[in-house]
């Protein structure tokens, strides 16, 4: 198995793809190992915060790559502790390719959960936190599919458990590893 220690792994996907489960299961599976979870940041703005909507206002786009900043420095500090930072968020679009260049931990990993839209409607469903706002299920999925960069490994996990999911992606850190 490929070594993780001081390294960055980068976890992204539409909401309720399973992010925040699968992060922290891989990261209890590591000898030492931190979640940064990226919404964290944003709830962090206790007045004036802006959420980001499709029509993309500045202030509301400016908050989102402050948060980004904020995690891959974040996620960096852990990595140069010796600790494996595995971060989670969502990270579409060419927003994508800008944040893993944030990472300046080597090496870097990056995993796209991609789970089928009725997939993610379902597990929505179940879930007590809804995040979606403006956004919709479908506008989420294209945003992943159609508009982010083919960086890293990309699973379908749909008919997969969190640990299932894990697991694969251990099996396949040589197709995650981003280059140096």
């Amino acid at each position: 198995m490929i070594d993780l220690s001081s390294a960055v792994l980068v976890l992204t996907g539409a909401m309720a793809a399973g992010k925040s489960t699968v992060a922290q299961r891989l990261a209890e599976r590591l000898p030492r190992a931190a979640h940064v979870r990226g919404d964290l940041f944003r709830r962090m703005i206790v007045s004036g915060c802006q959420e980001f909507t499709p029509e993309e206002a500045d202030e509301a786009a400016a908050q989102l790559r402050l948060r980004y900043q904020l995690s891959a420095a974040t996620a960096d500090g852990y990595a140069r502790a010796g600790f494996t930072a595995v971060v989670q968020d969502v990270i579409l679009g060419p927003a994508w390719a800008n944040y893993l260049d944030l990472v300046t931990a080597r090496p870097r990993f990056a995993v796209v959960l991609v789970p089928r839209p009725e997939v993610i409607h379902r597990r929505e469903q179940g879930r007590a936190k809804q995040g979606y706002g403006d956004w919709t299920v479908e506008s989420l999925d294209s945003a992943v599919r159609d508009d982010t960069p083919r960086l890293g490994l990309w699973l379908d996990n749909s008919d997969q458990t969190p640990d299932e999911t894990v697991d694969e992606i251990l099996a396949n850190l040589s197709e995650a590893r981003l280059p140096d």
